[in-house]
Order: structure tokens, then sequence, then C-alpha cells
């Protein structure tokens, strides 16, 4: 599987309507709990540099990262591995957080994958238990899913100052973790959560509208995406839509002869 570092989104459009680029970034960062943004980057992000098609940054699938602590592919077990993650200090979010985010739940068929922890992830040290962790758990419910029938990871192990969004050489250094996360896991189903978890894991830098509901085989797993949970508490008018998602997971799961435990 290639785990693909986030770029700067909206390139194009920003070169057709930098204000509704502008707009979009500043949705994203509101539904992430930021409510303040500095005047420099508001100015950077409004009035990017001209950038042609050709000259965009592609993904580049993460490899071996010199930077990662030493043992990430080779550890034995899930455990080996978080201990691993504890101590990293691959990238500057060392420095800053409160303790690391490895997971929620124990191995399951079925995998959540969002982009980082939050407020409430950097001082409990599990992941999705602030408000969009209260609504997924509420969403599953109501699909007939518990949050123990579940394993739920980040891209990011470490919170980013203030919920801002991951850099790329912050994705990249936590690349390895995640992807010895899924092989250690082997889940039959992932589910990307945001449009940020779904360019790390996919390359996907479409809408989530256009991504939503489809399916993709990586290294024999099927992968789709849904909706972030913390989208739906500024557009609830999806919350139906994610909920048909999440049944699409227990039907695909039922198609390879899985279930939940």
């Amino acid at each position: 599987m290639k785990f693909l570092p986030a770029a700067r989104r909206g390139t194009q459009d920003a070169l057709v309507d930098p204000r509704k680029a502008l707009k979009d970034h500043l949705a994203d960062w509101r539904s992430w709990g930021v409510d303040a943004v500095p005047r420099a980057l508001v100015a950077s992000t409004a009035n990017p540099p001209p950038v042609s098609a050709a000259a965009s940054p592609a993904p580049v699938a993460a490899g071996p990262n010199p930077e990662a602590p030493a043992g990430a592919a080779s550890s034995p077990d899930l455990e080996t591995l978080r201990v691993l993650v504890a101590s990293c200090t691959a990238c500057a979010l060392c420095k800053t957080r409160t303790q690391t985010v490895f997971c929620s739940g124990e191995p399951s068929p079925l995998l959540f994958v969002g982009e980082a922890p939050g407020a409430d992830e950097d001082a409990t040290g599990e992941a999705f238990v602030g408000a969009a962790g209260k609504t997924l758990t509420k969403l599953l419910k109501e699909v007939g899913i518990t949050r123990d029938q579940v394993y739920i990871a980040n891209v990011l192990k470490c919170r980013p100052p203030n919920n801002r969004p991951p850099e790329p050489v912050e994705v990249a250094a936590c690349a390895p973790f995640l992807k010895k996360q899924i092989e250690l896991l082997n889940p039959k189903v992932i589910c990307a959560l945001g449009k940020h978890a779904a360019f790390s894991l996919m390359g996907w830098e479409g809408s989530m509208k256009s991504l939503r509901g489809s399916w993709r085989t990586m290294d024999g797993r099927w992968v789709t995406a849904t909706y972030h949970p913390s989208y739906l508490l500024r557009s609830p008018g999806d919350t139906e839509t994610v909920k048909t998602d999440l049944r699409g997971l227990v039907d695909k799961l039922t198609s390879l002869g899985a279930r939940l435990p």
C-alpha cells in the first residue's frame, strides 16, 4: 500500500478563484477546531504564486524513512509498534504533543483511518474521543455497529499544534508506522475518514462526493472513504449519506466472508 504525504490542495481552483480556495481552507480548519488564523498565513493562502498544472507537486509514495525510529518495519506485533510510536522523534510534533495517539479499539476486520489527533485525543492518548469521535460513535450505533467492533487509527500519531493541517513532512514521517499498523492488523476493509486521510492513503485529490461509495483495492484490501464526522457537525444534511456508507462497509465485509467481532 502506498502512503502519500498531503500536498497543498486547491491550487488549480485558486488560480481561478482565490477567494473560494481560501473559504474552503477556512472551513476545513474550523471543522478541526481552529478558531484563529495568523494574518500572514491568510495572506499567503489567499494569494498563492502562479503554479502550472505541470509544476504542481505530485504525491510521492513514502518509502523507508531514515528519520523514523529503527524497527518500525520489523515490529512483530502491534504492542511493540505502539512503544516505538511513543518514542518517535522523527518530526517536530514530538516537541508539542502531550502523548502519541496510536489507536482506538481492538483488532478488527474493519479499520477506520482519520487524519490526526485533536486536543481531546492528545490529552487521553486514544483516537476519536472528541466531538468528531462522539459523532462517529453515534453513527456507528445507528447502523448496528459498536465502537468495540472496529479499529480506529490516524495518519498522524501526534496532534498538530492548534489542530492545523498536517505538513507533508509529518505525514511522511508517520507513514512507516501506519503502513506497519495496517500490515499487523490485516483488516479486510479500510475506510478513510475525510479527504485528507483519503489523500494520504490513496492519493485522492478530488472531492469526497465523487469518492465516497466507490471501492479500490490496495495490497489485497478493499479501501473506500466517507465524510469525516467533523464535517457533519457543520453539514448535518449529509448524515444519512454517511450512514449509507457505513452500511456499505458491513455489506462489503459480508461479501468477503468476514464479519465484525
